[in-house]
């Protein structure tokens, strides 16, 4: 995922792109914690994203309040 991806987005958009990340990476630590999980690079990728989109909509909520 590309933070100038993110950015043509709309904060509608990245807020469902947050729900779906934040439901992978429970996800994740479910099948870590049953053993299942193989690939343990998958969560460190889930947060991150995570926190990519959460950057981005800071940034348009600060842009927003700035306009106005």
């Amino acid at each position: 995922m590309n933070a100038n991806e993110l950015r043509d987005k709309t904060p509608d958009q990245l807020r469902e792109e947050l729900v779906n990340l934040k439901k992978e990476a429970f996800n994740l630590r479910f099948q870590q914690a049953t053993g299942q999980l193989e690939n343990t690079s998958g969560m460190r990728a889930a947060r991150r994203n995570a926190a990519k989109v959460k950057t981005i909509l800071n940034e348009k909520a600060a842009a927003a309040a700035s306009e106005a």
